[in-house]
């Protein structure tokens, strides 16, 4: 008798390599949607570039109070995208909300303007107020959703979930 050789796979064998196909999809699969909502904010912040330089112009010049609009001064927003639907500066603080689009994730995130350290911000001269930039460069801070207040701004109900935000934002 001739022994034969066994070729291809058994059922079983399939069976195990499919299993664990289907495993490791349901795991990539979620957190290759967070990913691409993740990308989709980064354009928001992006395109946040003109209202910060705008704060920085008003802080550039000295004085809050004589600026028309205080910080929000001229600034004007460009349209709507497919994943940012607004971008506005808070003419009294100076921060700057980014609103998102459902594609990214439906929420705000707030970048908020301080000088100082992290440890201990100090937020911009409120309009009215002749007081100068204090303690160096302006620097600015990202907040998310179940982000403690900062500067003196409380983060809103409707901010972006932590998941979708960028890491500068966590």
């Amino acid at each position: 008798m001739k022994a034969s050789l066994q070729k291809g796979f058994t059922l079983i064998e399939i069976m195990i390599v499919i299993a664990i196909i289907g495993i490791l999809a349901s795991v990539a699969l979620p957190s290759y949607q967070d990913y691409t909502v993740r990308a989709r904010v980064s354009e928001g912040l992006a395109l946040a570039t003109t209202a910060k330089t705008t704060v920085m112009d008003v802080v550039s010049n000295g004085n809050v109070a004589t600026t028309v609009n205080n910080y929000k001064s001229d600034f004007v927003w460009s349209g709507a995208t497919n994943n940012i639907s607004s971008i506005d500066i808070d003419p009294a603080t100076g921060a700057v909300t980014i609103t998102t689009t459902p594609a990214a994730g439906a929420g705000r995130l707030l970048l908020v303007p301080f000088t100082g350290s992290l440890a201990s911000p100090v937020a911009l001269p409120a309009p009215g107020s002749a007081s100068p930039i204090a303690n160096g460069n302006v620097q600015w801070k990202c907040l998310a959703r179940g982000a403690a207040a900062f500067g003196g701004i409380t983060v809103p109900s409707d901010a972006l979930e932590r998941k979708y935000a960028p890491a500068e934002c966590k």
